[in-house]
């Protein structure tokens, strides 16, 4: 009795992780009128994007904070031990992970 206690919990604990990664909520962003490349980082500190410059070079890293002309770029991607300070304006798009499947 004991164990098909342990089994049945075992399980429905497994299914409990299971479910919630396959019905995970994608997250949601919202593009608010006016809002610049500076907003957009803003939202994104703390957290991993790749950006990619005006002369088409693509850069992965943690944003780790925003000025008014520059942004700090941290754990950069294939360059261990490095991080990036990158102007504002030089920055064409923001690119952000949404959703894992």
């Amino acid at each position: 009795m004991a164990t098909t206690r342990i089994v049945v919990a075992v399980l429905t604990l497994a299914f409990c992780l299971m479910a919630s990664q396959i019905f995970a909520e994608e997250t949601k962003f919202d593009l608010t009128t006016g809002a610049g490349i500076k907003d957009v980082l803003k939202e994104q500190t703390g957290k991993r994007v790749s950006i990619r410059l005006d002369a088409g070079e693509e850069m992965e890293g943690t944003v780790t904070k925003v000025g008014d002309q520059l942004v700090h770029i941290s754990k950069l991607s294939r360059r261990d031990f490095y991080d990036a300070v990158v102007r504002l304006d030089k920055i064409n798009a923001v690119i952000v992970k949404m959703r894992d499947k």
